[in-house]
């Protein structure tokens, strides 16, 4: 750092500036988006469902996931709102014609209406009640614009729902173009007003009442188990002790000859004992002695 023959180091060679905090790139996460399934991080392929939130999954992924909740790391976390298969529609896809080659970076699929890319460049739609998938300006351009909102009644607001429901362009299916049309990966913003629609819409699901084969199966069970528990009350109140067991007499009888036989032998034995043999032997009637074990028969003051 200069000195060694004139190289002069500069403030650039001196000091370092802070790195710039790295910033992800759109491009690369609008494709992922729109190219991945949101759950797998593969390739979309049809059956492709979406949920209310508008994310696009694999239909094979999402019943993987279903089956087992932890086949993914993070799946929780992306789409722990579903609960089953019912809570997704499967979506009617236009595939792009020609298909594109694989590994390529063209959308797979267009709208039908106007032909445009399904790629994140515009705006796209999906029909809750079938399915089906449209740019956002190709559906407004066949059923037109939205309608100025006004303030209603209850009544009046769902008497006049039910005279302007819409007809699907592509299968004439029926929808309201106020609660059937949903985005396909709206922005975040977006996102948390369909979330708290879908909290809204499943708050006023009925309760599903138990059937009556399972109420009548619960009552049984409750019954048979009160009545068990009162037999075992009632046998506990009535239960008195068993008599005990008789004693076969010549058994008793052979057990008293082997028992005195044993005494005699024993005795016997210790008759024919040295007065050394019959010191080591000490019983419980003896008198307590001071000498022990390692002390016996030699001479020591305490003994």
């Amino acid at each position: 750092m200069g000195n060694d023959g004139g190289s002069i180091p500069d403030r650039r060679d001196l000091v370092k500036n802070k790195p710039k905090a790295e910033q992800a790139d759109k491009a690369n996460q609008i494709r992922a988006l729109w190219f991945f399934c949101a759950l797998s991080k593969r390739p979309l392929q049809e059956p492709v469902v979406s949920c209310a939130l508008g994310k696009l999954y694999n239909k094979d992924a999402l019943i993987e996931y279903l089956l087992d909740k932890s086949a993914y790391g993070d799946g929780e976390e992306i789409c722990g709102h579903i609960r089953s298969l019912k809570d997704v529609r499967t979506l009617k896809l236009t595939p792009r014609s020609p298909p594109p080659s694989p590994g390529s970076d063209v959308a797979k699929f267009v709208c039908p209406l106007n032909l445009k890319e399904m790629n994140g460049a515009y705006p796209f739609v999906y029909i809750h009640t079938c399915g089906c998938v449209f740019s956002q300006s190709g559906l407004k351009a066949v059923i037109g614009s939205t309608l100025p909102s006004k303030t209603l009644s209850n009544d009046e607001s769902s008497a006049i729902d039910k005279e302007q429901l819409d007809v699907c362009p592509q299968c004439a299916t029926k929808f309201s173009r106020s609660t059937d049309v949903l985005t396909v990966n709206p922005s975040k913003e977006e996102e948390e007003h369909l979330r708290i629609a879908m909290e809204v819409r499943r708050s006023r699901e009925p309760v599903k009442p138990k059937s009556k084969k399972r109420k009548a199966n619960a009552e049984g069970a409750v019954e048979d188990n009160s009545a068990v528990a009162k037999k075992k009350k009632e046998a506990t109140d009535t239960h008195s002790p068993s008599p005990a067991p008789a004693v076969n007499s010549a058994v008793s009888t052979a057990s008293r000859a082997l028992a005195s036989s044993l005494i005699a032998e024993e005795v016997k034995r210790k008759a024919n004992m040295s007065d050394a043999v019959r010191s080591l032997y000490h019983s419980k009637y003896d008198q307590p002695r001071k000498e022990t074990f390692t002390t016996m028969g030699t001479f020591t003051r305490y003994a």
